[in-house]
């Protein structure tokens, strides 16, 4: 197994497919999704719900390889925080094996819209992701990140 085909396996089995209130919750007040297959592990730990900040972290036979930083917020109180987040976690689980950092370039299911833009590879990459409803941006996030030596 690869480090992409990994890291796709564990963003889905996750938080795209468990989402908040399935986590751990940790002494110091983070939340935290662990993911294990082999030599292989997945580590995704937050703080807050809206906003937000925390980090991913892959690790090969114990040793730190990969990691990606992350924060966002909901924009509108028009709309439930719930609603947004199950959204998003449609997105997550359609994350791609060339870009494996949030969803895709683009998801859309009725009203709602998922944008991601990145530049850089693998290696050294940052990104924006955003959410719409009915044409309005209500959620958005901002994300870097790359390997680790």
């Amino acid at each position: 197994m690869e480090i992409k085909d990994f890291l796709v396996e564990a963003k889905i089995n996750t938080y795209a497919s468990n989402g908040e209130g399935k986590e751990k919750i940790l002494k110091d007040g983070s939340k935290e999704f662990v993911y294990e297959k082999d030599k292989w592990k997945y580590r995704d730990r937050y703080f807050g719900f809206n906003p937000f900040i925390g980090e991913e972290i892959v690790w090969n036979n114990d040793k730190v390889i990969w990691g990606m930083n992350y924060t966002g917020k909901i924009l509108s109180d028009k709309i439930d925080a719930k609603e947004v987040y199950q959204f998003l976690k449609k997105a997550m689980k359609l994350v791609e094996l060339e870009k494996p950092f949030r969803g895709p370039a683009y998801f859309q299911e009725n009203e709602w819209e998922y944008k991601d833009q990145n530049s850089g590879t693998f290696e050294n990459f940052e990104g924006f992701e955003t959410i719409y409803y009915k044409s309005e941006k209500v959620y958005e996030l901002k994300y870097h990140g790359g390997m680790i030596k």
